[in-house]
């Protein structure tokens, strides 16, 4: 019987935890700060246990991390350095489904010499799309060609039946999360030449991608895409380009919300019984109708759409904001958060796609593919859950079995790791569809 630590019990912990309970031969222990939480999730599954945990209680932390077989961040980011730490010190695996950060991939040495697996980046985005592109990577190498031109997208959106507010959103994760990524400088490559978009512009850098059996977004920058041309061995490509996809509409208004300066995130003292006019006012002096020096302010012509939008989310209301303290990306958050989240019933969808040019010596070049659409149950699992934890999941019980047996700091792209993740993820019903035609 094998042993599985799982730290967090958050909005995408589910399809996991209840994935790794089907073995028969895991135990799971949930620790959460809510135990609540991580009760519910483990139910009255006689291998399943609940525990209340303070991460920055050390001392316990250590005493489960020495008791497991492998632990499973889903902690926030910051914490994955730390339970890493512990994990090396017991020679345990480790799993997140996070970013690898400098921190993270300075322990690989030591990882590797105490023959421990610390695998990130198995989520989602980052995860399936690591997983999903290096399949057609290695497949297009293998034939001998190269890949010139790569371009990937993916969002977390309402189902187009739940597409009903005038945002094109909802929060399926973190509401913060979600309007900070806005504040982030983004890079990639466009023709052989680097594209540089500063954070307090990024939402004026868009444009509309239509995707087959989904329909038509809109795409901006997802942070620094240069990495990944030596990550995924394509260091000839002419193009290199992750994207955030949205509903149209989304990025002029974020755009807004970002040039009335309403993205910082440093503490207020003031936020106490403040309106929601009252803050939109306390960015935008002046004497005239509220509505109007926005528009001055933001660049917008009297009517325009985004006015519309940021008076839905309640910029020009005298009702109270709800919060006693935080800053103004803590209220934008709360703003949306009222007025964006799932209803009862509603269902959550997931859109991961994949464009590829593809050149060979002799034969003419390939347009390919990938696109990866999920739904989420109504009143079941959101599509960004599924997604999110069971890649993880999966990667934990192959670890587990000794499928997956490399050791240091990792990310999905070599086929030992990919390929039985996404053969599992396939039987669960995540998969990603490819097309190739002459490009």
């Amino acid at each position: 019987m094998k042993r599985v630590l799982v730290l967090g019990a958050g909005l995408v912990a589910r399809p996991m935890v209840r994935y790794l309970l089907d073995a028969p031969d895991l135990e799971v222990t949930v620790a959460s700060r809510t135990v609540g939480k991580a009760k519910a999730l483990i139910g009255d599954h006689p291998r399943g246990k609940a525990l209340a945990l303070l991460v920055d209680d050390e001392q316990k932390l250590d005493k489960l991390v020495s008791r497991c077989d492998l632990a499973v961040s889903l902690l926030p980011y910051t914490y994955h350095v730390s339970v890493a730490r512990h994990c090396l010190d017991h020679r345990k695996h480790l799993v997140t489904t996070s970013y690898v950060g400098d921190a993270m991939r300075a322990l690989d040495q030591e990882a590797r010499r105490v023959g421990v697996m610390l695998l990130n980046e198995v989520g989602l985005d980052p995860g399936i799309d690591h997983m999903s592109a290096m399949a057609i990577i290695h497949r297009v190498k293998d034939a001998g060609g190269t890949v010139a031109s790569f371009m990937s997208y993916c969002g977390g959106l309402p189902a187009p039946e739940a597409n009903d507010n005038p945002l094109g959103y909802k929060f399926s994760w973190s509401p913060r999360g979600v309007v900070m990524a806005g504040r982030n400088e983004a890079h990639y490559r466009k023709d052989g030449r680097e594209v540089v978009v500063p954070g307090e512009v990024l939402f004026g850098h868009h444009w509309p991608v239509d995707i087959p059996g989904a329909g038509r977004f809109e795409a901006y920058p997802n942070r620094n895409s240069l990495p990944y041309v030596g990550l995924y061995g394509i260091d000839g490509t002419r193009t290199m380009f992750r994207g955030t996809l949205r509903n149209p509409g989304w990025c002029e208004t974020l755009g807004a919300i970002a040039r009335l300066g309403m993205l910082a995130d440093e503490p207020r003292s003031d936020l106490a019984g403040m309106t929601g006019a009252e803050w939109t006012r306390s960015h935008v002096p002046g004497d005239g109708e509220l509505a109007d020096d926005v528009a001055a302010k933001a660049g917008l012509v009297a009517g325009d759409p985004v006015l519309e939008r940021l008076g839905w989310l309640g910029f020009f209301s005298d009702e109270p904001i709800g919060l006693k303290e935080g800053s103004d990306l803590d209220v934008l958050a709360r703003l949306m958060l009222d007025r964006m989240a799932y209803r009862q019933g509603e269902r959550d969808m997931i859109v991961l796609h994949h464009d590829f040019r593809a050149e060979y010596p002799g034969r003419p070049a390939e347009h390919i593919t990938s696109t990866l659409l999920a739904y989420g149950e109504p009143d079941g699992d959101s599509a960004m859950a599924r997604t999110v934890s069971l890649p993880a999941a999966v990667a934990v019980r192959k670890i587990l079995e000794g499928r997956i047996s490399s050791t240091g700091v990792h990310v999905p792209v070599s086929p030992d790791i990919y390929e039985p993740v996404l053969a599992e993820l396939e039987k669960l019903g995540i998969e990603c569809r490819e097309e190739t035609e002459a490009a």
